[in-house]
Formats: structure tokens, sequence, C-alpha cells
């Protein structure tokens, strides 16, 4: 499965952080792995992340999330964040849903 989701960056005068580039795949990943509504999850691990460049104010970002695979509750991913089509981010993690 799979999902993509545009966004544009405001607010961010020094630039977009580069944790929330990340935190923009886990999130779009969540979605697409989570079955149930108000089910919750967390970044179990970040495998890779690999960063080409920034995220600028008014800059529109196209955020995509595959899963790769799932292991019960767990579902490893793939995911990138772009501007006009230059890759900013390339990343891979796992994501866990539920309770601890």
């Amino acid at each position: 499965m799979r999902a993509s989701a545009v966004a544009r960056v405001s607010s961010f005068p020094a630039g977009f952080p580069r944790v929330l580039m990340v935190e923009c795949v886990a999130q779009l990943g969540g979605i697409v792995s989570i079955s149930e509504q108000g089910e919750g999850g967390f970044i179990a691990s970040i495998d890779r992340a690999e960063f080409f460049g920034d995220a600028l104010d008014g800059d529109t970002l196209n955020i995509s999330a595959r899963i790769i695979k799932a292991f019960g509750r767990l579902f490893m991913l793939e995911g990138s964040v772009e501007r006009d089509g230059f890759t900013l981010l390339q990343a891979q993690m796992t994501l866990g849903v539920g309770t601890l």
C-alpha cells in the first residue's frame, strides 16, 4: 500500500527542520498502516534517512510513503519528500501500531 500528500511550508523563515520531513513520512505511513480508527502508533526505528537538500519557507513538498513489509503490528516503510521534482529526503523506517 502507498500514499502521497502535499504540504506547503510556512512559518519557517530559517527553513523547515529536517526532522519534520522524517516526521511527515512517518505520519503518512501511519495513516496507511492503521486499520482501526483511533489506533495510535510510534516510530520503532529509523533505518535510513538521507537528506539531499532543505525545504524553505514557501516550498510545496510532495510526500510519499509505501509499506514494504508487515510483521504483525510492525510495518516497514520507505518514503520520500520532494520539491519541484528534486528529492530532499529518502527514508526507510519501521512503525509500530497499537499500544506498547
